[in-house]
């Protein structure tokens, strides 16, 4: 399996940025910790970050055929790209949302979630860990998907 990890804008100032609500983790920090659940979870991963919303626009259709899945931290844009739920849902690869804090507990403008509307998932308020829960999430519903459902036409003597 393999999943590409995108993180919108500020989040390349984690450790400076606001560490109240964010922690003293570096971006590089939070590489590291996915890297390493990666590895132990037996799942390549990719990285993009950018502060343009375009950009995340590009790496989520570059990720069509390319990647079993996407973690996403779309940041501000969380809010307010129709753009980004609308790559999303373009692609149709199974996405995982995660937010460093818990978004549902800070002020009124981040209570709407676009990229949201299309993930099949979203872990917040976790800190890095929630992107590792993310990707254990990922790994194990594209697993769960690829297996036959009861009641299927398989023949149950087989």
């Amino acid at each position: 399996m393999k999943f590409l990890v995108i993180n919108g804008p500020n989040l390349n100032m984690l450790g400076i940025r606001e560490p109240g609500v964010y922690g003293t983790g570096t971006y590089e920090d939070l590489l590291d910790r996915i890297r390493r659940t990666a590895e132990a979870e037996n799942v390549e991963v990719g990285f993009f970050q950018s502060n343009h919303e375009g950009a995340l626009v590009d790496a989520i259709q570059q990720a069509y055929g390319v990647f079993d899945g996407i973690i996403l931290n779309p940041g501000a844009y969380t809010h307010t790209s129709i753009a980004i739920l609308d790559a999303l849902k373009a692609v149709r690869l199974p996405a995982v949302e995660v937010h460093i804090s818990d978004v549902k507990s800070r002020e009124p403008f981040r209570q709407i979630s676009y990229a949201g509307m299309a993930c099949v998932k979203t872990f917040m308020g976790m800190g890095f860990d929630g992107y590792c829960e993310a990707l254990r999430f990922l790994k194990r519903y594209l697993t769960e998907r690829a297996q036959p459902s009861v009641g299927s036409d398989r023949d149950p003597r087989e």
